[in-house]
């Protein structure tokens, strides 16, 4: 069971990996369903081309297709994409978390002035000179 969830997921994210797709599923989110050829026509690409993009929504469950006669409607199924949502919400709380501590210490910082390492912008004094070529001849 684990695993087929873990295929849907992934076909989801696939889906939403290209602009094309995202932008077919705005354009059904916001008024209902429209037919394949509402839905192709602003992309400037050819039918064949675009209905590739649909069958890749449709194999995630992200869409789902209806013929009434010659017309072939598509509407959004919101189920996977909730799905996808709840899985990333795990790692927003995660990482909210880590990133409210960060601010913690750099506001922190900050307000005793402590110094900043080489890697937080600060400059690092120079390295202390060694032995290197003609360092032990005198003049």
């Amino acid at each position: 069971m684990v695993h087929s969830d873990a295929a849907a997921l992934d076909a989801v994210f696939s889906a939403l990996s290209d602009a094309t797709r995202r932008d077919v599923l705005e354009r059904l989110g916001q008024g209902g369903g429209l037919t394949v050829s509402e839905l192709a026509q602003p992309h400037g690409m050819s039918l064949t081309g675009f209905m590739k993009h649909l069958r890749v929504l449709e194999q995630a469950g992200l869409v789902s297709r209806t013929k009434e006669g010659r017309i072939v409607r598509c509407e959004l199924s919101p189920a996977p994409m909730q799905e996808a949502a709840v899985w990333l919400s795990r790692y927003e709380k995660f990482w909210a978390g880590r990133l409210d501590a960060l601010a913690r210490l750099l506001y922190h910082q900050e307000q005793i002035g402590a110094p900043r390492s080489a890697s937080g912008g600060g400059a690092a004094p120079p390295p202390p000179r060694t032995g290197g070529p003609g360092a032990g001849r005198r003049r």
